[in-house]
């Protein structure tokens, strides 16, 4: 029979072994990226993020089209997520009638379990078309011309892109910040709220001025775990983005290439050399940038705690 002393030391030790495992894990994945990838760095160095040249037949590779791609294409996603989820969250804790709160956030929550590849093939064969025959092809015909915006909307209509991607990358993350939005909306007390409209607050003035900053934390790690998996997704990327690794204009419906994508395209085929070494700099670097976004995230939410600390 074990004691209640030994047991704590027990679970205690069994908690401090598992995270000192993950970060281990961490640091394995770290050290196997930058030895895999050590001889495009020591081949590039830094110019590998500036240079857009892609080519395998002449043993010659930059990222800078996959990292602009995914980058792009992940701010678009968020650009169009963040409002229409706080729309679903402000819509379900407040608006909503109570017969329907409950089937409609299911339905929401459904949307996550949708795999990615099934986003993807929609995307292609259905979303695509739709997009360059009533968005595309309407924009060029009105836009043509027109410093700047005449390129901004360039390209052949056939609806794979960043535009594109980016949507298709917001339906799959409006679930996931829809939720959190939700729940934490819902964890504001109802005293604070009834106060602000028993003074004649309006519904967007309760939300603006009592939920929003009861709740910003939760808010904000919602956002970022929406922008975590819009830069880390693959298949559906692959399907709309077009796979194209040039970069001949900043045109939101030009097909261009994510880090993903590449790495699922060309990894299984890539020699060894330097053009396995360059993929694996490329998932080097979406590791980085997912690190830099987490590691933001985490400051960011820390003054805003230590901002609740000093007001309180």
């Amino acid at each position: 029979m074990i004691s209640g002393r030994m047991a704590d030391r027990l679970f205690g030790g069994l908690a401090r072994l598992a995270a000192m495992l993950t970060l281990g894990l961490l640091i394995a994945i770290m050290v196997s990226l930058v030895f895999g990838a050590w001889p495009a760095i020591h081949e590039y160095g830094l110019g590998f993020l500036t240079s857009s040249v892609w080519d395998p037949v002449q043993n010659q590779y930059g990222g800078l089209v996959m990292i602009y791609g995914t980058l792009a294409t992940s701010a678009i996603a968020l650009l169009i997520a963040v409002p229409v989820s706080f729309g679903i969250a402000l819509f379900l804790t407040e608006l909503s009638p109570t017969w329907l709160k409950r089937p409609l956030g299911t339905a929401i929550e459904l949307l996550a379990a949708v795999p990615s590849i099934v986003y993807g093939m929609w995307g292609l064969m259905v979303f695509g078309p739709v997009l360059a025959t009533y968005v595309q092809q309407p924009l060029q015909s009105l836009l043509t011309g027109v410093p700047y915006l005449g390129a901004f909307v360039s390209g052949p209509p056939v609806g794979i892109g960043i535009l594109s991607a980016g949507i298709i990358l917001a339906i799959m993350i409006i679930p996931f910040i829809a939720s959190v939005m939700r729940d934490v909306f819902e964890v504001t007390p109802a005293l604070l709220k009834e106060s602000a409209y028993g003074l004649g607050s309006t519904t967007w003035e309760v939300v603006w001025k009592v939920v929003l900053p009861y709740t910003k934390t939760g808010v904000l790690g919602g956002i970022m775990l929406g922008l975590g998996r819009a830069l880390g997704e693959t298949m559906a990327v692959t399907f709309v983005i077009g796979n194209m690794n040039q970069l001949n204009s900043l045109s939101v419906f030009e097909a261009a290439n994510s880090i993903t994508s590449a790495l699922a395209n060309e990894f299984a085929e890539a020699g060894e050399g330097l053009h396995q070494a360059s993929l694996i700099y490329l998932g080097l670097v979406l590791f980085f940038i997912t690190f830099v976004v987490l590691s933001m995230s985490k400051l960011l939410l820390s003054r805003l705690q230590k901002n609740e600390g000093a007001r309180s």
